[in-house]
């Protein structure tokens, strides 16, 4: 607030700012001198004293503005007062509050240097040991971790500046994996864990350490290639939700998700060209052999089928994954992708097709496998694969007599390529039973769906080949219905070829089924 200043008015400032407001009042001092008659005389003295008594109101309004005016300083020096005394008493706490945030600025500068240290240094260098690399975190972040048992833990120490910090960590039990990574635990119950002997995942966790293996950090160890390896396998062989498998390995839950898919994409590239191949010549003269040897029927290189994997129901082309032969069974909506395999006379896969909607027939999905594509091109000479009544006849493919009033040669026939058929069934069956993952709907999305199929009938190859023996507790009943194509006859020689192996095994036996080939 500004305060003004008045200037007082001296006697003659005054009668002249009076006598000049206008040049006719000056006619009276004239007639004063001029001797005018006395009424006039008194008239002037009259006005004469009016203007007086107006005067001293005039001095009387001026008083009282500077008396006002005075008030009005007075007022504003008490608040001023005022106000220095509630800046001094604010002023020594907001003086800690600045010294407080300038203590806190100067630790988060002092903080990010240390941190671009850190990542020198471990960009510097590929290892590190884990205590020092926690110990040299430590120090940059000027925290001491302490960890409880199973709980989130707080800890906190002192910085230059009197602040402290909380360093967050979770701790989870490994117990579970230290005791099976443990040299003395027993062969079974790790089999019977993970499916396959220690010696099998020993191999497998060789084959795809150059895959996996992520390098250490200096803030924490990277997690082993052998557990990284277990946690995607144990998920496969049970089936368990990822909390389970959390819980088991001490690990998070993302961080189990993002394993399962990573091992499974390494299984895929790495280990597939290996173990699932389709035979070379040689090889294929052993399958023919040892399945001429079982059912008398000459040139047959594989045995095929189609199964269902049951999946959550896709957010777009519902329609297109429905399953309407599961729906009927189970007596709830079904959904399901599927997957076609050839497979030589051990079980193992030679061939496989993975992924097409589960509304599609088997002929279908035939027509869509790199199996097709290569019989279709000519690459399969003099070879049978051997399929149920759900897949056409081909130059390829052999399936049985579909009609009834069967002769008996046809009966016959019939039966043999039933045993043929087993083969491949019986390889799904201990597919599914061996990776409980393929029995029930799981949280892998539809797109990743495809690759934990291969990676699972990859590590079937590895325990068939291997010899590892299966639990008959996980024994598992296949239940896929074979739906008759409309056009089950799509090659005349070769429905003159079955029927002339018909013949032969009726009337021959084995000795002269070479003959019924094309």
């Amino acid at each position: 607030m500004e305060i003004g200043s008045s200037t007082l008015l001296s006697p003659e400032d005054l009668s002249f700012n009076f006598s000049s407001s206008n040049n006719s009042d000056f006619s009276w001092f004239l007639d004063m001198e001029t001797g005018f008659n006395g009424n006039s005389k008194k008239r002037g003295r009259k006005d004469f004293e009016e203007s007086l008594v107006n005067e001293e109101s005039g001095f009387g309004d001026i008083l009282s503005s500077i008396l006002m005016l005075g008030e009005e300083a007075k007022q504003e020096q008490d608040w001023f007062a005022d106000s220095d005394q509630r800046s001094a008493f604010f002023q020594p706490n907001y003086s800690e509050k600045v010294q407080e945030m300038n203590g806190f600025l100067g630790q988060f500068e002092q903080f990010g240097n240390q941190c671009s240290e850190v990542n020198q240094l471990d960009d510097s260098r590929n290892k590190r040991p884990r205590k020092s690399g926690l110990a040299t975190a430590a120090a940059a972040t000027g925290k001491a971790v302490s960890v409880g048992s199973g709980n989130v833990s707080p800890s906190q120490s002192g910085t230059g500046s009197g602040q402290q910090r909380r360093l967050w960590v979770k701790d989870r039990s490994k117990d579970w994996w230290d005791k099976c990574n443990h040299p003395d635990f027993p062969d079974e119950e790790f089999k019977r864990a993970f499916r396959m002997s220690k010696a099998t995942f020993k191999m497998v966790c060789e084959e795809l350490e150059p895959a996996v293996m992520k390098k250490n950090t200096m803030l924490r160890d990277a997690i082993p290639v052998r557990q990284r390896v277990a946690v995607c396998i144990w998920r496969l062989a049970t089936g368990e939700p990822l909390r389970m498998v959390s819980k088991r390995f001490g690990l998070g839950i993302s961080t189990c998700h993002k394993l399962v898919l990573e091992v499974c994409a390494a299984i895929k590239t790495v280990l597939m060209p290996k173990f699932v191949q389709w035979p070379d010549e040689n090889r294929t003269k052993r399958i023919k052999q040892e399945f001429e040897s079982a059912a008398g029927i000459p040139n047959v290189g594989g045995s095929m089928y189609t199964t269902h994997i049951p999946i959550i129901a896709p957010k777009v082309n519902v329609a297109a994954y429905f399953n309407k032969k599961h729906t009927e069974r189970n007596q709830k909506t079904s959904y399901s992708i599927t997957l076609q395999g050839v497979v030589d006379q051990t079980g193992a896969f030679t061939d496989v097709c993975i992924g097409w909607p589960g509304s599609m027939s088997d002929d279908q999905v035939l027509e869509k496998s790199a199996f097709y594509q290569r019989a279709t091109r000519g690459h399969l000479k003099d070879v049978w694969v051997v399929g149920n009544k759900g897949y056409p006849l081909m130059d390829c493919v052999l399936v049985p007599y579909g009609h009834q009033n069967l002769t008996w040669a046809k009966h016959g026939f019939n039966e043999k390529i039933g045993e043929i058929e087993k083969v491949a069934k019986d390889a799904f069956a201990r597919l599914k039973g061996r990776w409980s993952c393929l029995q029930k709907r799981t949280e892998v999305k539809l797109q990743d769906l495809p690759i934990v199929l291969g990676a699972c009938c990859v590590l079937h190859n590895i325990c068939e080949m291997r010899n590892e023996t299966m639990d008959p507790e996980l024994k598992f009943e296949l239940f896929d219905d074979e739906v008759v194509p409309e056009n089950n006859i799509r090659s005349m020689a070769a429905a003159q070829a079955r029927d002339h192996i018909a013949h032969n095994l009726l009337h021959h036996g084995s000795r002269a089924t070479a003959a019924g080939f094309l």
